[in-house]
């Protein structure tokens, strides 16, 4: 990624990751076609429910991750071998071991979570807590996913993650038609599905990584605690991590909201914003792929790169998002009908995809630069924006809920407040030039090829 025109690589390194992000996305939405199908409305509202809090426990594996995967990239950018390796290392053991831990706290904090945190409704609360309980059990596969997921995209290899990404979604909608549709498990079979497919990915990025590349090819004596590796991915990760907690609890103070307004709104919350997802993954993917760009250019000492393919990396964005855009738009109808929603709740849904439709547009001009600032070491810029956005976007949520104007629809139409904040303070840290000093993981300096 440090020659050559700078839009091909992002465009090259971002297709894969896109296309993966969709697979994803996929098999979520078939995953919950298949229950609300197979198992009522209810039994969907329990699986939906539970999205933000499930979010909450992924976040440290997504934000360690993240900031290890910078590093990584980092290394491989300055040619240091070495530290490439024993950062790789480092990442694995602590995302492991954090992995372990959230399926504890998933499975211990589950009522209490869903009782108080959501104020799940009393009609739907066993199901939740059935999904949630089993669904935690699986956690430390995906920990150990995204640890090895995001050390072969610091290489530059993300099309490798998504033919794990193939086989993950494919078994999952297998299972999901297996243990809901034929066996009737309801919930908890969906709650299996997801576990045995993340365990099987987990594992054909493990093969893949050590069969391809020999520096990763790691012993036994390579997966001890290294306090200064593992200091080091914290101190770049956990920003990130803080970030995305920002906003799992932003998410979970909205979803409290939609709560209030009884199941057929969490009904179709549950669908409108699984649909939303795919507006944003165009972003999300190119944020992804700025990340390892600017970290290897850092790493190479040319930030002048970083700034061009920027600029060109945000126009694809934006244009992607807005084609997407339209046809959510002109097929709303259609897609609300898939999911066998009643009339109350798919009249929700119908409004609330007509909002964001154009809503999360602006989220495509800006999301993409939190790679930029994490590729450079300012992950703390991220986490600033998002609390700002998303304090926004709770606050008017409550403020106007209950209002003649706008009542139930502040839970879509927040996107516009909120999304609108972190634009302006982002576009104004990018543009003061500041995420140019490389702050972060080499202590202000970009690091030498000798290093």
């Amino acid at each position: 990624m440090t020659e050559g025109a700078p839009w091909r690589h992002t465009v090259r390194f971002a297709i894969p990751v896109l296309a993966g992000a969709l697979l994803q996305q996929l098999y979520s939405t078939v995953d919950m076609m298949i229950v609300g199908r197979f198992t009522g409305e209810n039994a969907l509202s329990a699986v939906g429910t539970t999205g933000s809090f499930v979010f909450l426990l992924l976040t440290v594996a997504l934000g360690i991750s993240a900031g290890n995967g910078v590093i990584v990239s980092q290394r491989y950018g300055a040619e240091d071998e070495h530290g490439l390796r024993e950062n790789a290392a480092a990442g694995i053991v602590l995302l492991t071991i954090l992995g372990i831990g959230a399926t504890v706290i998933g499975i211990a904090a589950s009522r209490p979570a869903c009782v108080h945190l959501i104020a799940v409704p009393e009609e739907i609360l066993g199901d939740t807590l059935l999904y949630f309980r089993i669904y935690s059990l699986g956690l430390v596969f995906q920990y150990g996913y995204n640890a090895v997921s995001s050390i072969l995209r610091a290489v530059g290899d993300s099309l490798s993650t998504l033919y794990f990404l193939v086989i993950s979604s494919v078994l999952n909608i297998l299972l999901d038609l297996l243990f809901v549709a034929v066996f009737r498990w309801g919930v908890a079979g969906a709650a299996i599905a997801t576990g045995i497919a993340q365990a099987a990915s987990l594992m054909a990025a493990c093969v893949y990584m050590h069969r391809k590349y020999p520096v990763f090819r790691f012993h036994r004596c390579d997966f001890r605690w290294q306090s200064d590796r593992i200091s080091e991915t914290m101190r770049m990760g956990l920003p990130i991590s803080l970030h995305l907690m920002v906003v799992s609890v932003g998410l979970t103070f909205i979803q409290r909201a939609v709560n209030g307004f009884g199941p057929a709104m969490i009904a179709s919350f549950t669908v409108g914003h699984r649909i939303e997802l795919y507006l944003n993954l165009p972003c999300h993917a190119f944020q992804t792929t700025l990340a390892t760009y600017t970290g290897q250019n850092y790493g190479a000492g040319k930030l002048d790169r970083v700034k061009t393919g920027t600029s060109q990396t945000l126009l694809i964005s934006v244009g992607m998002t807005l084609i997407i855009s339209v046809l959510v738009w002109m097929s709303a109808s259609w897609l609300v009908e898939l999911f066998a929603l009643g009339d109350e709740a798919t009249s929700y849904c119908l409004r609330h995809l007509r909002a964001v439709a154009f809503i999360n547009i602006i989220l495509s001009l800006y999301l993409p630069l939190f790679g930029v600032f994490q590729g450079t070491g300012h992950t703390i810029v991220p986490m600033v924006v998002v609390i700002g956005a998303l304090g926004v976007r709770v606050f008017v949520t409550y403020l106007f809920r209950y209002s003649p104007f706008l009542g139930a629809s502040i839970i879509w139409w927040n996107g516009i407040f909120g999304f609108g904040t972190g634009c302006l303070i982002a576009w104004a840290y990018y543009l003061s030039g500041r995420w140019m000093t490389g702050q972060g993981g080499h202590g202000g300096r970009i690091p030498s090829r000798s290093a």
